[in-house]
């Protein structure tokens, strides 16, 4: 850094626009100042539109559990956001199921059911305990058997992740992978009622603009002096406590960021050797999807569904419009497709896409198809391999002995959902207010 450059004093400089950020500077009490290097704030909740047709960058769909959380949306958008019970399916071997698929096997091919019933009966009946478990490949074997786990587990989460199921392991899924009881499974082969199951039974959703209605709305609360956008982070000097962005040179005496963590990194010069090399090893997948609008509406009601087979092009589809219809023009479509193959996206697979959407159900055919624009999210998906947990417990720890806390799905490089982007900008704000002033500076 230039030491002629006059350097601004700021308490506390927030790095991202995104839910976290924006949540962090709602709830800091200590002067703050936020920079985002996009032309406005929302991160990836914003919302693109094209000829009447709205997207999101692939389903955004807000799960509230946190009573907090939910007085802030409702005092914040007032009447503007709609309750919608989820209607999730499976759609394999020919046939469209209820989500969750281990508790959901009514439908499928007798032989198939057979296979599923039998795996997770022997499951179930094993000696509890066992060795410990090495990697998400036997998490599923062991919790759902063999059946479930060759028809759908395994496949569908080896195309989400890009990665084969071997190389993650088994402690990140506690939450996101629901595990049926042996009656539910009964039940749900047999066509009964397996109950609601899954973090996500019920989403809010804007009633009209897309998720970024959501965003602005909370944005519209900060106070507009104390934003910088279009700027870019250049460097962060760790050790003296100052930040360059955009050129600009300032002070701070707590750093938030909610940028992704390799790219932090990759912005703090003079890392410690040990924290490099954590560094290196930190991995995550790049997601390419479609925004495809049709011009008759969707030939089915559900908001989304998993996708297993590798005959298809995509391993997930939502549609916007059946959430809520003012996301496309009237009797039209809206939707996002998520594509398995991470390489680069061409008419074919967005031909074959809307052949396989119409052969699923989704679409009357596919000529239907208006548009089907390829788009990309670089950091999707992080990767929980076997080095996952000693990097980022070193990383964070010598990042915020240094006071600088990563934050959000990408700063904290985990997979969660918006309400959590949410919680984690108020609970670092209650962090960064905490510390006395002058300990940090």
């Amino acid at each position: 850094m230039n030491n002629s450059e006059q350097i601004t004093a700021a308490s506390v400089v927030i790095l991202g626009g995104g839910l976290t950020g924006i949540s962090t500077a709602l709830h800091l009490k200590k002067p703050w100042v936020l920079f985002e290097k996009e032309a406005g704030l929302g991160g990836l909740a914003v919302t693109r539109k094209k000829q009447g047709y709205f997207f999101d960058r692939t389903g955004h769909w807000l799960h509230l559990r946190d009573p907090g959380m939910q007085d802030m949306v409702a005092c914040v958008l007032p009447g503007q956001m709609v309750e919608v019970e989820r209607k999730a399916r499976i759609f394999s071997h020919g046939a469209t199921t209820l989500y969750p698929f281990q508790a959901n096997l009514y439908g499928l091919p007798p032989d198939v059911i057979k296979e599923c019933l039998l795996g997770v009966i022997e499951a179930k009946l094993a000696a509890p305990g066992g060795a410990e478990l090495k990697n998400f490949e036997e998490y599923c074997l062991r919790h759902f058997g063999a059946g479930i786990s060759k028809h759908f587990m395994i496949p569908y989460n080896e195309r989400l992740w890009g990665v084969s199921p071997r190389e993650i392991t088994a402690a990140w899924c506690s939450r996101f992978v629901p595990l049926p009881k042996l009656e539910q499974v009964v039940a749900g082969a047999v066509g009964a009622d397996a109950g609601a199951l899954g973090y996500n039974a019920t989403f809010s959703y804007p009633r009209h603009g897309g998720i970024q209605t959501f965003a602005a709305t909370l944005a519209a609360r900060l106070d507009p002096s104390r934003i910088r956008t279009s700027v870019s982070l250049d460097e962060v000097d760790y050790q003296r406590r100052e930040v360059v962005v955009g050129g600009e040179l300032l002070r701070y005496s707590a750093l938030v960021s909610t940028l992704p963590l390799p790219e932090l990194l990759r912005r703090m010069p003079g890392l410690p050797k040990a924290i490099e090399s954590h560094a290196s090893r930190l991995r995550c997948t790049t997601l390419r999807y479609l925004d495809l609008a049709t011009r008759s509406r969707p030939t089915t009601d559900w908001h989304w569904a998993y996708v297993p087979e590798k005959r298809f092009p995509f391993y997930r589809v939502g549609i916007y419009s059946n959430a809520v219809a003012s996301m496309a023009p009237p009797g039209c479509g809206s939707l996002y497709v998520e594509l398995a193959d991470r390489g680069a996206v061409n008419d074919s697979v967005v031909r074959e896409s809307a052949q396989g959407l119409a052969e699923m159900g989704a679409i009357a055919s596919a000529d239907d198809v208006v548009f089907a624009d390829a788009r990309e999210i670089e950091y999707a998906y992080v990767v929980f391999d076997d080095n996952y947990y000693t990097a980022t417990r070193a990383i964070f720890a010598f990042l915020e002995s240094n006071a600088i806390y990563s934050r959000g799905r990408y700063g904290s490089w985990t997979y969660n959902a918006m309400e959590d982007a949410l919680i984690a900008g108020r609970d670092v704000a209650a962090t960064v207010d905490a510390i006395p002033e002058g300990v940090n500076s």
